[in-house]
Formats: structure tokens, C-alpha cells, sequence
């Protein structure tokens, strides 16, 4: 059974085999944990993702205007590159639904969660430290990204021994650790 413990900090600094980056579409970095990940981590990860991208196959995404904007990974999916300079193995890249108050899209972060711990079972990674996805600039509600977040994890079968979730400020602990009764 998966250990699920939870840490009020900055996930660049986590000693794990693989830390889990709530990633756009692109892989080329962006704000919040993405940009946090790809500064610290260094180059080699923007490079990892350039390779990483040139392989995947051609999708029409389209910006919220309907402009092309090329080819990327689908919400939910989950991708490995190296973790850089980070005290980690591995990134795994997962894209993040954006909230819709219209339509019920749990069913894409949730996959974001069970992506990342069947892509983290490939590499053998032991310990995994996650972000709270989709619930910074994505603007996922707090509790219900928590909810989605630790009731997947839980019911998911994985071989991996902690999945860590590292948590940026006190209201998302709050939300996280009141997952646990």
C-alpha cells in the first residue's frame, strides 16, 4: 500500500525519485510549479521536453480564441524527462485540466494523478512528490483538487512506496491534510 504523507513547502527541493510537474501542454515551461521546475532544475530538462515534444504525435490544440497552436501533450497524459539539477531522477510531466464551473472535467485530473503513478511504476520510481495540479493559475477549487488528488492516489494499484504531496501554502496543507479522516 502506497504511504500518502503530506509537506507544507517547495517541491524543487524534495529528495524523491521522481517529482511530478503540473505542466502546460507545450513542456516548454511556463509560471507555477512549471516555471519553479524548470528554473531549478536547469537546461537539461528544457531540453529533455524540446526531444521530448518533437516526438509526440501531431494534435491540432488550439488556443482559447481557436488559433492552431501546435503540438503538445493532451490534459491528463503524463511524461517522463530528467530531473536536471534536481534531487530527483525524474520529472513526470502531467497536463492539468483548467476548471470549468460548466463542465465536470475531475475525470481529467484525476487521470493527471493515475498517469503520473503508471508512468512512475515504468521507471521504478520508489517516491513521488506532487504538486496540488490544476489548482494554481488553472484555477481548480482548493478542497476538490484535494479530494480529486488523494482519493485517486489511494485507489490507484501502483507499486510506488510514498506518494508525497508538497503543498505550497498553508490553505493548500489545510486542504490536503483534511483528506485524511
Amino acid at each position: 500500500m502506497t504511504a500518502i504523507t503530506f509537506v507544507q513547502g517547495d517541491i524543487t527541493r524534495q529528495s524523491v525519485d521522481a517529482v511530478v510537474n503540473a505542466a502546460n501542454s507545450s513542456l516548454l515551461g511556463g509560471g507555477g510549479v512549471d516555471g519553479a521546475i524548470h528554473r531549478r532544475g536547469g537546461p537539461a530538462i528544457l531540453e529533455a521536453c524540446r526531444d521530448l515534444r518533437a516526438s509526440l504525435p501531431h494534435s491540432r490544440l488550439r488556443s482559447s480564441g481557436g488559433t492552431p497552436i501546435g503540438k503538445g501533450l493532451p490534459t491528463g497524459r503524463a511524461v517522463a524527462t530528467t530531473a536536471g539539477a534536481l534531487d530527483a531522477r525524474w520529472v513526470i510531466h502531467t497536463v492539468g485540466p483548467v476548471y470549468s464551473p460548466t463542465e465536470d472535467r475531475s475525470e481529467l485530473l484525476a487521470s493527471c494523478y493515475r498517469e503520473s503513478l503508471r508512468v512512475a511504476d515504468e521507471l521504478g520510481a520508489r517516491t513521488v512528490a506532487f504538486p496540488a495540479v490544476s489548482a494554481g493559475i488553472y484555477g481548480w477549487p482548493m478542497d476538490d483538487a484535494a479530494r480529486i488528488a488523494v482519493d485517486t492516489v489511494r485507489a490507484t494499484e501502483t507499486a510506488v512506496e510514498e506518494a508525497r504531496f508538497v503543498l505550497f501554502d498553508e490553505r493548500a496543507y489545510d486542504a490536503f491534510t483534511a483528506r485524511l479522516d
